[in-house]
């Protein structure tokens, strides 16, 4: 009989000012996968950021953007015996209006740039546009309107979706964006996100058991 895993989880607090998301947990469910889960308790929230690292003085490898509703995230296939550290952050900003491939831009012109964290929906992506481009792709373009956003997030809607999902990050900066078409996605609403990073949990260290 399979000797029963052995898991350590140690809660270690990050740097001063860190704000702590409790609840915050990590489980192996077999060797190789792990469940992380969190409870959904902030309401400004527009998502988070689920991360990993095996070097706690590295840098951390994004898992996931993950829309406001979902609460949990697996892990799958992990290193064997290995030290893993999870954390997650929350996301939040300003978004564009929906569009459609090859549909009108929205959002109006750009104007001077404010502040992402104290403007709200004023420093939303102005100028919002998807167009089909060769070999399949989805080509999305728009104005930058704020002065201090981490990144851009593309959501898409799929026929049929309860709501919009996060599917490609973009840098700061940044203008434009491209995307494969993938299948179900025919008809599609995207919407583009300015966003920035909230305060990141207290990381969650775990060592993976052998697989087989």
């Amino acid at each position: 009989m399979r000797k029963k895993l052995a898991i350590v989880l140690l809660a270690v607090a990050l740097a001063a000012g860190c704000a702590e998301e409790p609840r915050f947990s990590a489980t192996l469910t077999d060797p190789v996968n792990v469940d992380l889960s969190w409870p959904d308790d902030d309401p400004d929230a527009a998502g988070r950021i689920v991360e990993y690292t095996t070097d706690p003085r590295g840098a951390y490898t994004i898992l996931r953007f993950v829309p406001p509703r979902q609460t949990a995230y697996r892990h799958p296939d992990l290193m064997p015996e290995t030290r893993f550290y999870y954390r997650i952050r929350p996301f939040y900003g300003a978004v564009s209006d929906a569009v459609t491939v090859s549909g009108p831009a929205v959002g109006g012109s750009a104007g001077p740039p404010v502040s992402l964290r104290t403007s709200g929906q004023a420093a939303a992506p102005a100028a919002f546009r998807a167009e089909p481009a060769p070999e399949e792709m989805v080509r999305f373009s728009w104005a930058d309107r704020s002065s201090d956003e981490d990144g851009f997030l593309v959501e898409i809607k799929k026929p049929g979706a309860d709501g919009f999902v996060p599917i490609e990050v973009s840098d700061p900066g940044t203008t434009s964006a491209g995307l494969a078409s993938m299948p179900g996605e025919a008809g599609a609403s995207y919407r583009l996100r300015a966003f920035y990073y909230g305060p990141a949990s207290p990381v969650l260290d775990l060592v993976s058991g052998k697989d087989g």
